[in-house]
């Protein structure tokens, strides 16, 4: 008999919870959603922020947790073997000794802090943005370094500068998944890649664990960051209050999980050396498995710390990916909406399906447009970009308008837009490591067949899909309790459990004008890399 498990995938606009039986596959029996907000800028009353409401979170836990139960009735609490997280990484939640937050966390997407980047590491003579003895230090300790305006450790920093008596009320330094474990168990602890995420944790062999010589040069107190945990490892138990709220088993076993950068990977079977997924999000980015850890500060790619103890995740990031297509969806593709909702409405839906129906139908839409999108190429900067170049200001735009150019070409230019932005990405880790000619693929974006069939023309590579890809981080969750459970020997096992759904093969006859796109895509930013500072520095 397979075994149950809830797992909970924390995205950044919304939870995805699932419950999963662990057999000779994993399958996914029930699944629910549910949204939260995301409060920016003026919402903020700060330039650059990005925060959101942590009992908002918790909410959408409990209500998609008796959701599933709902969809599943056969399924009783007291069968669930343990639950997991697969989380949005590189947040800061700031809590007391009662696990209470002491402010609305930042999000990875808050850039409030560019004084503290500015002060901490970016003076002097830099390299990679950051002043060179500190970059040193940092590669020798950690393997990678401080040198985003969106990493945690300055945001911990502006809340000292700016908000010193919430500074005095920190007990622990946590992120989100972590919040959530704390909130269930009542422990206060971070996986080793949350830690790893912070910049704060020796990678050295025998020496992994809170790094106090990086600490002591940024000026962090150790003494806020939690004991550390494995991503397969029991971490706690479900509370008597939390088990209330939540609809289950008092007691039940909570796992330590992982982030996404971590789990979407082995969620997606892409969990032996060579193996890369690529993912397409509210954010997305192109990760390959290695054995050792690789750095290219040029490009912020580094590797990262994932939930298989024995690898490494070498890790490029794209700040807005299928976010863009929402976009598109509110601002762009109104005309095709309404059209859409005319002839296709039915009351009975709920909102949840419409939008899947409705990013269906939009796929049909660019279908029928050429490769190419008629010229026009798309920059998906909607938020800054990371890498490969690092730079906030940095914002999309449609290039290359024409009077014959219609709305069908700008939004199939925007998905291909995303696509060039995975191949710049891609191209650059084979600088460093060998990539299989495969890669899966995964996401919402790759709930679309044309989004696929563009990406595999795009990269000129296999593209590979499994089974329910939008949830493929609850997924990568549930695997880390197989393994904490010994139903699976190690992670690397996990790729056993995952077959490919469906693969879509590279159209040679397109490589040609994509090929030309891209060129004109990476030169964007060089020919306006000084207008974006202008415009938005």
């Amino acid at each position: 008999m397979g075994k149950y498990v809830i797992t909970y995938d924390i995205g950044t606009t919304g939870i995805k919870t699932c419950l999963i039986e662990i057999d000779k596959e994993m399958k996914i029996l029930a699944s629910a959603t549910e949204g939260y907000g995301l409060y920016v800028d003026d919402e903020t009353g700060v330039k650059g922020g990005a925060e959101q409401d942590a009992d908002e979170w918790w909410s959408a836990m409990c209500i998609t947790t008796k959701t599933v139960f709902e969809k599943a009735p056969t399924v009783k609490k007291e069968q669930i073997e343990g639950i997991s997280f697969c989380s949005a990484m590189q947040g800061l939640v700031l809590v007391d000794k009662e696990g209470k937050c002491i402010r609305r966390p930042m999000t990875y997407m808050d850039q409030r802090a560019r004084e503290e980047l500015k002060k901490g590491i970016a003076y002097g003579v830099q390299v990679a943005g950051a002043e060179v003895t500190k970059l040193l230090k940092y590669l020798r300790y950690t393997g990678a370094v401080s040198s985003s305006v969106k990493d945690p450790i300055w945001k911990y920093k502006w809340v000292e500068a700016h908000e010193p008596e919430n500074f005095k009320k920190i007990y622990k330094w946590l992120d989100i998944k972590e919040y959530l474990i704390c909130r269930a168990s009542g422990e206060f602890v971070m996986t080793n890649d949350s830690a790893f995420s912070t910049l704060l944790y020796d990678t050295r062999p025998g020496h992994e664990g809170w790094c106090k010589p990086i600490c002591d040069m940024v000026g962090v107190n150790i003494e806020h960051m939690p004991p550390i945990k494995g991503s397969s490892e029991k971490v706690g138990e479900i509370t008597e209050k939390a088990a209330a709220e939540l609809g289950l088993a008092p007691g039940t076993a909570v796992y330590g999980g992982g982030g996404d950068a971590s789990l979407i990977g082995v969620g997606t079977g892409a969990v032996e050396v060579g193996d890369t997924h690529i993912y397409s999000g509210t954010s997305g980015w192109v990760g390959t498995v290695v054995d050792k850890q690789l750095v290219d500060a040029g490009a912020m790619m580094a590797s990262i710390v994932g939930a298989n103890p024995r690898t490494f995740n070498y890790f490029g990031e794209l700040e807005t990916s299928n976010k863009c297509v929402n976009w598109v969806k509110d601002h762009l593709a109104l005309d095709e909406i309404g059209i859409y909702l005319e002839s296709h409405s039915n009351p009975a839906d709920s909102i949840e399906t419409l939008e899947f129906n409705l990013y269906d139908y939009l796929e049909k839409v660019i279908d029928k447009v050429e490769p190419g999108a008629g010229g026009v190429v798309f920059t998906p900067w909607l938020h800054g970009n990371r890498c490969p170049f690092e730079d906030p200001n940095a914002a999309g735009m449609f290039f290359n308008i024409k009077l014959e150019t219609g709305k069908t070409e700008l939004i199939r230019a925007v998905v291909e837009g995303i696509c060039f932005h995975m191949k710049w990405m891609l191209e650059r880790q084979e600088n460093k490591v060998e990539i299989n000619d495969t890669v899966r693929f995964c996401g919402g974006g790759a709930l679309g067949e044309t989004t696929c069939q563009i990406l595999a023309d795009v990269l000129q590579r296999n593209v590979e899909v499994v089974d329910s890809p939008q949830n493929i981080g609850a997924v990568g969750a549930a695997a880390c309790i197989a393994v904490g459970m010994g139903l699976i020997p190690k992670m690397e096992d996990v790729k056993k459990l995952i077959p490919a759904k469906i693969t879509y093969k590279p159209n040679p006859e397109n490589k040609a004008i994509y090929e030309r796109n891209f060129k004109v895509f990476q030169n964007l930013y060089k020919c306006n890399k000084k207008n974006f500072a202008i415009l938005n520095g």
